[in-house]
């Protein structure tokens, strides 16, 4: 049998490079590499097209002389603030039954915005801090939420990347200091109670928990030697890899939950042990660090659900992990 025709779609102006892990993934399972196509062709008003080809969907992208049906369609690397544009594409998948794990757009939206998923996880009980969303607060509106959560809080904007524009709050000067910030770029923002997440030592430490459908492939303690430094490994933290079966039971089982929270079938969660587990956030398409080890741990199962998928529609033998398209 022929080797199922992958297309990996992708933003080349992120700087994370998950698509080369994906790539590299692809080549390893199918012997093949996909065709890339840069995702901003299908942002809405550009000219990259999907149309029906029988029962199939055929992609379109006139600049790069595409003109394929693929079998299996990976959408990853879309950073935040250019995903909205991609939701009528997501939407074509959906409607042409393309095997993928994409998701649609509410489930983006609602992982991508963080007043959203603050919301649906008060909907569905899944642990947080206190977090309360503001929408250009007077200075005294801000005032009494900062006080209510305790003067140690965490500001950030409804919808960001890598822990940037984000910041440690305690004092009413800091507070000040974030509102003008996100006044002058026009975002709403969150403030949230500190989860006190140190270690022993004094380390800022958080976890990111990949989940793929209903289980934990993979994990990461993220060790900040910075108090006031978001736990983001591009934010100079350290990546302490966890094997699943060592990640402490409550953090896997909140992650599972987090993810299904928001809809997604794959998700990386970072989340905290104290405050008996606490969520922090559902990264949509989580970054792949250390090269060789996350390769084979978080890509390899990624791809590899999208071709059982493949395979359970009847498109070919590939055998492992289920994954819904």
């Amino acid at each position: 049998m022929s080797r199922p025709c992958i297309a990996l779609i992708a933003d080349p102006t992120s700087p994370e490079g998950c698509r080369e892990y994906l790539a590299e993934a692809v080549e390893l399972l199918t012997g093949a590499p996909p065709v890339r196509i840069d995702s901003r062709h299908f942002a809405t008003g550009n000219t990259g097209r999907g149309v029906r080809d029988g029962g199939r969907l055929r992609l379109q992208v006139p600049e790069e002389r595409l003109d394929f049906v693929p079998d299996v369609v990976l959408l990853y690397e879309i950073p935040p603030h250019h995903r909205r544009a991609l939701a009528g594409f997501q939407e074509l998948l959906e409607s042409h039954d393309v095997v993928t794990l994409a998701a649609g757009p509410d489930a983006w939206r609602t992982a991508t915005e963080k007043n959203l998923t603050v919301e649906r996880f008060l909907r569905d009980g899944v642990a947080q801090m206190e977090t309360a969303v503001l929408s250009r607060p007077t200075l005294a509106e801000a005032a009494g939420i900062f006080d209510r959560l305790g003067r140690d809080t965490w500001a950030r904007p409804v919808v960001g990347t890598g822990g940037n524009d984000t910041f440690h709050v305690t004092t009413p000067a800091q507070l000040a200091d974030a509102a003008a910030y996100y006044a002058e770029r026009d975002t709403d923002w969150l403030l949230s109670r500190d989860a006190g997440n140190f270690t022993a030592d004094g380390r800022r430490h958080q976890f990111r928990v990949f989940v793929l459908g209903d289980r934990v492939v993979h994990a990461r303690e993220h060790l900040q030697p910075a108090p006031d430094t978001p736990c983001n490994t591009c934010q100079g933290a350290t990546a302490v890899h966890i094997a699943p079966p060592d990640l402490p039971p409550r953090l896997a089982e909140l992650a599972v939950a987090a993810t299904a929270s928001v809809g997604l079938p794959f998700a990386g969660v970072d989340l905290a042990v104290e405050n008996g587990g606490v969520v922090f956030e559902v990264n949509v398409q989580p970054a792949f660090v250390d090269g060789e080890l996350e390769l084979k741990a978080v890509a390899v199962p990624y791809v590899q659900a999208h071709l059982d998928a493949f395979a359970l529609a009847g498109g070919g033998p590939h055998r492992g992990l289920t994954a819904s398209a």
